[in-house]
């Protein structure tokens, strides 16, 4: 799923093609909105909120859209030929004079009154990119249930708006404790710097085209999608486990020397609830 420097950069791609411009095409292909036209409304604005994007044109409207696991904006020239899947995948088209942006897969797609965006994202935490970044109330609404894995509280975007499941694994990988520790349970002096460290992480890579964590050469990232390799810390095995429950799963990546603390049971061990120790 795409995390909030994914979504800030493609903001900035859509609002570079389309703000200030008269919609000359506008097609939405989904049964609720099929008769909507926007064409001859001038683009405000495509802002990101969180893992959100904001589409705002002439006359109080919004297209808010959300890409989830597979959704995309792709951004053509006049011309230009259409690469992003096949047409019944498209959800939306949006068109000016010079540029089309086409909406791929996207799984959350509604024209909504701008008075009303409060309904799509009013529920979001402080937005680790945005204006109303309040580093102080994301840490208190990751308080607020400290029995909650701090792996799944970082995901939550009641709680702090952008952070995915890399910056997950790589934020507990730098605090030094695993993505399965109770929030109640981390440190004072780390839980104080982690609203810090996460906006560091993803305002150094809202402009980069790969996402880099570590600052080493020919390596990006501490752990994520790096099982069973070594650590680039300890060189111990680095672990992955699926953290969640059903379809909110997702693989978690850590390392048992550099991350002590409650983590799954390794494959083989009776027994699937957490254990203590770096095991």
């Amino acid at each position: 799923m795409p995390e909030g420097d994914t979504v800030w950069q493609a903001a900035r791609r859509l609002h570079d093609a389309l703000a200030g411009k008269v919609l000359t095409r506008s097609d939405f292909r989904v049964p609720r909105y099929a008769t909507a036209d926007l064409t001859g409304r001038t683009v405000l604005d495509v802002t990101p909120r969180g893992k959100h994007l904001l589409t705002r044109v002439e006359g109080g409207l919004t297209v808010h859209s959300h890409l989830r696991m597979d959704g995309s904006w792709k951004v053509f020239a006049a011309g230009q030929r259409w690469s992003g899947g096949p047409a019944h995948q498209i959800r939306v088209i949006l068109g000016t004079a010079d540029r089309t942006v086409v909406g791929y897969r996207l799984p959350v797609l509604e024209l909504l009154r701008t008075v009303d965006e409060e309904r799509a994202v009013g529920h979001l935490g402080p937005d680790l990119l945005g204006p109303d970044w309040n580093p102080e109330q994301a840490l208190a609404n990751l308080r607020a249930d400290p029995a909650r894995p701090l792996g799944e509280a970082l995901l939550d975007q009641r709680n702090l708006a952008g952070v995915g499941n890399v910056y997950k694994c790589e934020l507990c990988f730098l605090l030094g404790v695993t993505p399965w520790l109770p929030v109640g349970d981390l440190p004072a002096a780390h839980a104080a710097r982690l609203p810090a460290l996460a906006k560091k992480l993803l305002e150094a890579n809202r402009d980069r085209p790969v996402r880099r964590t570590t600052g080493l050469r020919g390596q990006d990232l501490f752990v994520y999608g790096r099982a069973p390799r070594p650590c680039l810390r300890c060189g111990t095995s680095v672990r992955v486990a699926n953290q969640g429950d059903g379809s909110r799963e997702r693989p978690t990546y850590w390392c048992p020397t550099c991350q002590p603390g409650p983590a799954p049971r390794p494959a083989g061990r009776t027994g699937t609830g957490p254990r203590r120790g770096p095991g």
